[in-house]
Formats: C-alpha cells, structure tokens, sequence
C-alpha cells in the first residue's frame, strides 16, 4: 500500500462523509468500510470506487471483483505497476 493512496482514500472518504453531514473518524490501515465506525454504506463505498478510478485511471476490478474490506486492502489494490487506461 502506497501512502498516496491511502491519503487519497481518507480525502474522498472525508468528502463524502461531510457531505452526509458526518464526520470521518481516523482511519488506519485496518479500519473496515463497512460494519465498523465508518459513517458510509454500500452505495457511498460504490462511489469511492468510481471516484477513485476517475482520479487513478486505474480499475482493479476489471478482470472482476476482488474481496476487499479495509482501507488497506483497498489500497493495497491501486499498484504503481498496474496498467492504467481502459480496454
């Protein structure tokens, strides 16, 4: 997990819980998206994922889902290496 993409995750996950009027608690690496204190829900994690292919240009989804629950996971998927653009 790079530290950029951790930062870039807590500033959109910091965007969209103020604008839901909430305040987002300090994230470590361990922190779970949803079921924990994380004031989202499955559409705002659907969001993030687009938000962060827009601002990345990558989708480490394309080849399907992958399991991801914390924030580090979530990261951790966004690889320097990985190829960018769409097919």
């Amino acid at each position: 997990m790079t530290e950029s993409m951790f930062a870039l995750i807590a500033e959109e996950l910091a965007r969209i819980a103020a604008d839901k009027g909430e305040t987002l608690p300090a994230l470590g690496p361990d922190t779970r998206f949803l079921g924990g204190e994380l004031p989202i829900d499955s559409l705002d994690l659907a969001t993030l994922l687009v938000v962060l292919e827009q601002r990345t240009g990558q989708d480490p989804f394309r080849a399907g889902f992958v399991q991801f629950n914390t924030v580090g996971e979530l990261a951790a998927l966004y690889r320097p290496d990985m190829p960018t653009g769409s097919a």
